[in-house]
């Protein structure tokens, strides 16, 4: 059986650790160049200071905070779905708009529960 001589050993330890992280930031990047990606982004690094004026115990500021992060992370695997399902092809195909279609879903409840989570804190924090 012939293998490819072009594959690369598998890294172990410190190497995988630091080129998993290598990969890890060019994601970042490619998901920097999605609009709505950045604009979550910005509107990310706007609010979550607010977590730690809003929040009145640790566990509220991680859950104000984790919920942006969601956010973002629904966000970039949506992308990815994108991305994979327009490499496939440019033809119309339903599996292909119903992937697309449950990532734009995630996303949307990833929102929507940020959305809640936030109005939440901030009501208690008017009416008190």
């Amino acid at each position: 059986m012939n293998h490819p001589t072009s594959v690369e050993p598998k890294r172990q330890g410190l190497s995988r650790v630091l080129h998993a992280f290598t990969y890890s930031v060019e994601g970042l990047r490619a998901g920097w160049h999605e609009p709505a990606f950045r604009q979550e982004a910005i509107l990310a690094v706007l609010i979550l200071p607010g977590a730690w004026w809003l929040g009145q115990s640790w566990t509220e500021v991680v859950l104000l905070v984790g919920v942006v992060v969601a956010v973002l992370v629904v966000e970039l695997l949506n992308t990815a779905v994108e991305s994979a399902i327009d490499r496939v092809g440019p033809e119309w195909h339903a599996l292909s708009k119903r992937s697309k279609d449950m990532g734009s879903a995630a996303v949307l409840l990833s929102l929507l529960l940020c959305g809640g989570v936030w109005l939440s804190a901030l009501w208690r924090w008017l009416a008190a």
